[in-house]
């Protein structure tokens, strides 16, 4: 019986779409950031079960699930499509997904936002060309022969090293011990990381420990930062929506706070990506909001096999079905773990994020203001929702909530 085993590895978000980019080629980016997005919201419906904080990239992992796409077939391939909505042809997704990644790499002014890609294979292994050339040519992955025959840990270490450095130490140790092994023969990695000052920088001076009620009855303190002008906002029925821009408003964060304090659970199950782009789109310029916002900090780390197979992704982790002949040629491989990591760090000055991905596989307008309208008051002194987006592309780069900002 074949034992191979790959790992597919990224670290990544969305991009600003590049200039002059032609018209056929920016709707496909928008149908693959559509798609990206609404995988998004159905994995944080799978996800907002667990209790407590929660952070995840969902660009990340669908651009690690789209690398390991490119090498599907059959059943296989269908699952993977309509469970991460890859509903372009793939002659068209990878291109499109490249160019959003490449996009990132642009010169960009007042934040930093970077991608890198490499491929890990083990020396002297037939992997079909083809999908090498596409892996190269549309997502930059450089290659890399490596020997996991007779030194595993070796390489994992250097490959951890690697994503440590490409995301500035945020993302340490993704592979752990025993997750390369001699049976190894493929690894692809992808490498994010994202940190933006506020466009209008909360002061220091101002932050004070306020009450945060975790729920209507149970409070903490924690450090609130507190600032106060124009942004864009919303409000919905029984939630405020507040879309805070980044240094040349390319990047942004747009919270959803409830309305009370046990108003999360409620908010998190209206959430849909068509629900999701109506608030977007509601959202409107507001002279003056007063912002109250907790200094958090959030590291986390997933295992989500189980979580997948239950949005439907089953052939790929079972062995007597799964269908990456692309890749080798042969059905010797499906998928055993998928493993996710992410890290977001957000204060007075900005936001530092970063995430990662690993998919293990075995063989087997203003209006008049005449007088002025009264202050909006944004205080997110409970729990809430929150995601990072890319303005120009609409694509979230992270998704996740609050719940205790000490934790």
């Amino acid at each position: 019986m074949k034992s191979l085993l790959s790992v597919f590895l990224a670290l990544c978000g969305s991009a600003v779409v590049a200039a002059q980019t032609p018209p056929a080629a920016n709707a496909d980016q928008a149908v693959a950031v559509k798609g990206s997005n609404a995988f998004a919201v159905d994995l944080y419906a799978q996800l907002r079960t667990e209790p407590g904080n929660l952070f995840f990239s969902p660009e990340s992992i669908s651009t690690a699930f789209a690398m390991a796409y490119a090498g599907a077939d059959g059943q296989t391939a269908t699952e993977m499509a309509r469970v991460f909505h890859f509903t372009l042809p793939p002659e068209r997704l990878h291109p499109a997904m490249g160019a959003l990644l490449a996009g990132m790499n642009a010169p960009h002014q007042g934040y930093a936002l970077s991608v890198a890609d490499a491929l890990w294979a083990q020396q002297n292994t037939n992997f079909l060309p083809g999908y090498l050339k596409l892996v190269k040519t549309e997502y930059g992955a450089g290659f890399h022969p490596v020997d996991f025959k007779s030194n595993p840990e070796g390489v994992r270490a250097t490959i951890n090293q690697w994503v440590e450095k490409q995301t500035n130490d945020k993302i340490q140790n993704l592979l752990g011990p025993g997750a390369v092994t001699p049976l190894t023969r493929l690894i692809l990695t992808n490498a994010i990381y994202f940190k933006g000052a506020w466009a209008d920088q909360f002061s220091k001076n101002f932050t004070q420990n306020k009450d945060f009620h975790l729920s209507a009855g149970k409070k903490i303190q924690t450090p609130m930062m507190y600032n106060s002008g124009h942004y864009y906002y919303f409000k919905g029925a029984s939630f405020q929506a507040l879309l805070m821009p980044y240094a040349k408003d390319e990047v942004s964060m747009l919270i959803l706070l409830p309305d009370s304090a046990d108003g999360l659970p409620a908010l998190e199950r209206s959430l849909t990506a068509a629900n999701l782009e109506k608030w977007t789109s509601s959202l409107s310029y507001a002279d003056e909001v007063i912002v109250s916002l907790p200094r958090f900090k959030i590291t986390q780390q997933f295992e989500l096999s189980s979580t997948l197979e239950a949005l439907g992704l089953k052939a790929a982790f079972n062995p007597g079905a799964a269908d990456f002949s692309s890749i080798t040629g042969d059905k010797s491989l499906s998928i055993s773990a998928a493993i996710h990591k992410a890290y977001i760090d957000v204060d007075e000055n900005g936001t530092e994020a970063a995430a990662a991905t690993a998919v293990v596989m075995v063989a087997t307008a203003m209006a008049p203001r005449n007088p002025p309208p009264p202050p909006i008051v944004f205080t997110a002194d409970h729990p809430f929702l929150f995601l990072i987006r890319d303005n120009a592309t609409g694509s979230i780069l992270f998704l996740g909530r609050v719940t205790d900002p000490t934790k």
